[in-house]
């Protein structure tokens, strides 16, 4: 039996509440209770109808307990993993909010965002990035472009950078493989900092005043930093996802061998979790106003995602050939639209679904069991342009929110497309994609 289309709509309608209902129903959305409930309910429908028509031909209930327990899982444990460990280390200080300095902070963010993922980079540097510019009056280009930077195109090295790129690595892309992007993932980040630095350097030369430039190089105060013994298991995060897998243990790719073997890697990195909880002093965590609130909520969405994601996979894989996909660029184009719109990990694993159901050139390179190119096209657009939005990736917001908090004005929904990311970022993607696919 093959998925009926209409069984995407619970997919589509959990997206669609993802990226509507924050600007529609704000308060009501903010409980995380509400959305579960949203999750259960449309995650609900998908399950029961495909346990009802499972068969032994389809195999619909495995492929829905396989895509809970092994791709839900992995992805959720390996957030809370970074979540917890980068939550555990405090930057403090305030220097002169120099172009040259902020342009610095913002290099930082992009190099580490593949190492500790783009939201612990995001966390772990947007409040010493604030205080640094707290005597500037203007700042909010300053905020933007670090949501661009750091919060997402950093993050294209390496599975732990962004949410899509370990999806795709759990679909069989090697952890070193990513590193294939270096070219693109270089070329967007320096002409991305270049414009902020002339940009900066603008507003610094020509619209601060003397008397907030003073201000500024007065009001000083050192770096400093505290729980770096979270960088032991940041280190033990990178290695556990490098090597605790099937290429270096066989035992894990033995489909029929046990589950805690299975899920040896989840384990591991429970295991750090709490050691990260019970060597870091409760301080570094109130200092960084540490909250399980935003996990809880990744988690509470996705398993929704994850579910209703299901046979929305399966018919795409279906019906690949017929959808008129078949180019590099419209792949990226497509995946990038969606990602800027919806959330840009499933996109990633639904346009990896379309490119597995195409037929493969004789000789093409082949990763993760579609044409390389087409998968360096999907990651690449994914991450990228998660920044086109608010809530394309996940540390949008919440950059957008500490922002606020600490007395910035951030624009609108629209006013960020408009103002920023059409007139900034759309450019510079369009270039990587002429460059390089």
């Amino acid at each position: 039996m093959e998925v009926p289309f209409w069984m995407l709509l619970p997919f589509v309608a959990m997206l669609l509440c993802i990226a509507l209902a924050p600007l529609i129903v704000e308060k009501q959305w903010e409980k995380n209770v509400n959305k579960l409930w949203v999750s259960l309910f449309f995650g609900a429908i998908v399950a029961v109808w495909m346990v009802a028509n499972n068969t032994p031909e389809n195999q619909f209930t495995h492929k829905l307990i396989h895509q809970v327990v092994f791709d839900y899982v992995p992805f959720m444990v390996l957030l809370a993993a970074l979540f917890v460990v980068t939550g555990g280390i405090h930057v403090s200080g305030d220097i002169q909010a120099t172009p040259k300095v902020n342009t610095f902070i913002l290099t930082i963010g992009f190099m580490l965002a593949s190492l500790m993922g783009t939201t612990g980079a995001a966390m772990l540097l947007i409040r010493p990035l604030i205080s640094t510019n707290s005597q500037r009056k203007y700042t909010t280009h300053t905020i933007l472009f670090f949501i661009a930077i750091v919060a997402n195109c950093g993050g294209l090295l390496t599975p732990l950078g962004d949410p899509p790129l370990f999806l795709l690595y759990l679909r069989g892309a090697e952890f070193t493989w990513f590193t294939n992007l270096i070219p693109v993932w270089a070329f967007t980040g320096v002409c991305l900092l270049v414009v902020y630095y002339l940009l900066d350097s603008y507003y610094y030369r020509k619209r601060e005043s003397l008397e907030n430039l003073m201000d500024d190089a007065m009001n000083t105060k050192p770096i400093t930093y505290q729980g770096l013994v979270n960088l032991v298991w940041l280190a033990g995060v990178v290695l556990s996802v490098m090597f605790v897998n099937s290429n270096y243990i066989p035992a894990m790719g033995d489909a029929h061998a046990p589950v805690y073997i299975l899920l040896l890697r989840e384990e591991v990195l429970l295991v750090i979790i709490l050691l990260s909880l019970l060597t870091t002093k409760r301080q570094v965590r109130r200092d960084n106003h540490y909250s399980w609130a935003p996990i809880i909520e990744v988690a509470v969405l996705f398993i929704g995602i994850f579910v209703t994601m299901t046979p929305a996979l399966i018919y795409l894989n279906a019906n690949a050939s017929s959808m008129g996909l078949t180019e590099p660029w419209q792949f990226y184009y497509s995946t990038g639209m969606l990602s800027s719109f919806l959330d840009n990990a499933p996109t990633a694993v639904a346009f990896h679904s379309v490119a597995s159901g195409l037929p493969l050139a004789e000789g093409a390179p082949v990763v993760a069991g579609i044409s390389e190119v087409l998968l360096k096209v999907i990651a690449t657009s994914s991450v990228f342009f998660g920044a086109m939005t608010y809530i394309g990736n996940g540390p949008n917001f919440m950059v957008k929110a500490i922002a606020e908090q600490s007395g910035l004005r951030m624009p609108s929904f629209f006013g960020y497309i408009f103002k920023f990311s059409l007139v900034v970022l759309l450019p510079v993607y369009v270039l990587a994609q002429l460059i390089f696919f």
